[in-house]
């Protein structure tokens, strides 16, 4: 198993009287090169369940492992991919994918082969040269995806990376991280407001409860890629899933 949650909880507050419980008792696990995207209402924990399992944040209770190693803290081989592209402004696209490598030490002329390399994969290598402001949002994104993967993580830890972009854009940078997954076998753990985005990217998509968030259900997508969203079987899933995460936000 390459990531395994059990019995985890995370209370913030808890010197007060009443500690907000963000997550409790969650169990979950995802398997290597396994693509899972987490749903659920806003403020169900999905964020700070991201966070524990990137060392990012403590647990109050339970214990993530990767790779049967409990996490203790950030780490090399998980990488983190924000809604905020945080590119650095006064650094070229090759400078900010490098940014990493150079923190490590790793000399200049295998720095920029390994930034080439992902800029490549990306379709942005004739930006190298080209500044964030030069750059529309999808192309900063793609930018981001890039310097994350140059680190070489084995899982990819995405906080509503899409988010910020307009709906074209989101969902040609989706059809983008599959081709780069497919390509890597990485391991996905990925968060999302988006019904049809989590059943286009997903091997899985696991939809948590209002908060306190608990897992609710954890479906299947064994769907072909490319997938078809005017399908029945997409339609089956959406009308599933839309039901279940609109359950709990009836209820809050």
């Amino acid at each position: 198993m390459k990531l395994s949650i059990r019995k985890l909880r995370k209370a913030f507050g808890t010197d007060l009287p009443s500690p907000l419980v963000a997550i409790d008792d969650v169990d979950l696990d995802v398997d290597e090169g396994e693509f899972v995207c987490l749903l659920g209402p806003s403020g169900c924990g999905k964020s700070t369940l991201l966070f524990i399992a990137a060392g990012l944040e403590k647990a109050t209770a339970g214990v993530v492992t990767k790779d049967g190693q409990p996490v203790s803290g950030p780490g090399r081989d998980r990488g983190m991919l924000f809604q905020q592209f945080a590119l650095f402004p006064w650094r070229t696209a090759r400078q900010n994918v490098e940014f990493g490598l150079e923190i490590r030490g790793i000399g200049q002329e295998e720095r920029w082969k390994r930034a080439r390399h992902w800029l490549s994969v990306m379709n942005l290598e004739e930006f190298a040269d080209s500044y964030p402001h030069q750059l529309s949002g999808g192309m900063q994104q793609r930018i981001a995806i890039a310097r994350l993967l140059v680190n070489d993580p084995d899982v990819l830890l995405m906080d509503e990376p899409f988010a910020a972009l307009d709906a074209q854009t989101r969902a040609l940078l989706g059809e983008e991280l599959i081709r780069v997954w497919q390509e890597t076998k990485r391991t996905v753990l990925f968060v999302t407001h988006s019904v049809d985005e989590a059943i286009m990217l997903a091997d899985r998509v696991v939809i948590m409860t209002k908060r306190p968030g608990r897992i609710k259900a954890d479906i299947p997508i064994e769907m072909a890629r490319p997938r078809d969203t005017t399908s029945e079987e997409f339609n089956r899933h959406r009308r599933e899933i839309t039901g279940l995460v609109r359950s709990q936000i009836d209820e809050q």
